[in-house]
């Protein structure tokens, strides 16, 4: 998916439960995982300032694609501008069988907009809420992590990661 632009992306129809859907808006995240000796894998998640709808509820940090970004482009920009750290990028996390996913699009987080979210590992710097958040954390991917108030979109997505975590 890498070399697909956003304009490309824009014009892919997806297939919602009950009707047709188009993205509009494409929002590119990472869920950034590590594994420190002793401890359990660890979820990079971060909480949101605003807007107000969603100040206070957690989320996977990304951003929105600008014109003529790929994918990891934009993906890569909007760690070093929001949390002024470099990634590796992996695979996808995608959602088969669930409500929120659809394969052409990715997840849905409004009825225009979609999110590509994926796996990913800090490989410079140490990451710190520069734009849009006030705390970030580490925490350990078990279940505990529905605990967190999520932003409801991306709520789904943490369940995903729960059940690839177990396979």
């Amino acid at each position: 998916m890498e070399s697909q632009t956003a304009t490309e992306f824009d014009q892919t129809l997806s297939q919602a439960p009950g009707a047709a859907r188009q993205a509009t808006k494409t929002v590119v995240a990472a869920a950034l995982l590590r594994r420190r000796p002793g401890h359990e894998v660890e979820l990079f998640i971060a909480r949101r300032t605003s807007p107000a709808s969603v100040a206070g509820m957690w989320e996977f940090p990304g951003g929105k694609l600008e014109a003529g970004e790929t994918l990891h482009q934009g993906l890569h920009r909007e760690l070093r501008e929001e949390l002024g750290v470099d990634v590796a990028l992996y695979a996808e996390v995608t959602g088969q069988g669930s409500e929120s996913y659809a394969s052409e699009a990715g997840w849905w987080l409004k009825e225009t907009t979609a999110m590509r979210l994926f796996r990913g590992e800090i490989l410079d710097g140490e990451p710190f809420p520069l734009q849009d958040h006030d705390r970030v954390d580490w925490v350990p991917l078990t279940p505990q992590l529905l605990d967190y108030p999520w932003i409801p979109a991306d709520r789904p997505i943490v369940e995903q990661l729960l059940k690839d975590a177990k396979s």
